[in-house]
């Protein structure tokens, strides 16, 4: 057991709506209880978070200060946080080629429908996003759950993208 902040990354493609619910989602105290710091990014940021990701987060009682749409680049370059773990949520961030993490993560893919596409009422789109956070929510819970050891197990990983 390690007493050592764990970072993950999420990545989209835009970063502006799965990819922030679930940085902010496992940054909230209740949820990564002081053990990992979450980031998130996208290979083509769209500059910036989407408001009804936004309007969500504040609904839960999720912090949403300093949450920004940010490009991969990012964490990629020098002087960036060594990540221990990086989770593709969109299936087309998972098919582009990323860059080279430092510290070498640990990688899964956990794709959740994009809420963002949902063309319908304010109220579709406002479904579409609680739908996406519960999907997350419940990855990001059992996550968190696991000893350290399994988290180091990458078929775990892909296992919790699986359902």
């Amino acid at each position: 057991m390690t007493d050592r902040v764990e970072n993950v990354l999420f990545l989209c493609t835009g970063n502006s709506a799965r990819s922030l619910l679930a940085e902010a989602t496992l940054n909230h105290p209740a949820v990564g209880r002081g053990r990992f710091r979450a980031y998130s990014a996208g290979s083509q940021p769209a500059g910036r978070p989407n408001p009804f990701a936004l309007e969500l987060l504040v609904q839960k009682g999720i912090d949403t200060d300093g949450l920004r749409s940010k490009s991969w680049n990012e964490f990629a370059a020098a002087g960036a946080p060594a990540l221990d773990y990086v989770f593709t949520v969109c299936d087309y961030a998972a098919a582009e080629h990323c860059p080279i993490w430092p510290g070498h993560p640990l990688t899964a893919h956990w794709g959740v429908p994009d809420p963002a596409a949902e063309g319908g009422s304010d109220d579709d789109k406002r479904v579409a996003f609680a739908a996406a956070f519960a999907a997350l929510g419940q990855r990001i819970e059992r996550f968190v759950q696991l000893p350290a050891a399994q988290r180091r197990q990458v078929e775990v990983l892909r296992e919790i993208g699986r359902g």
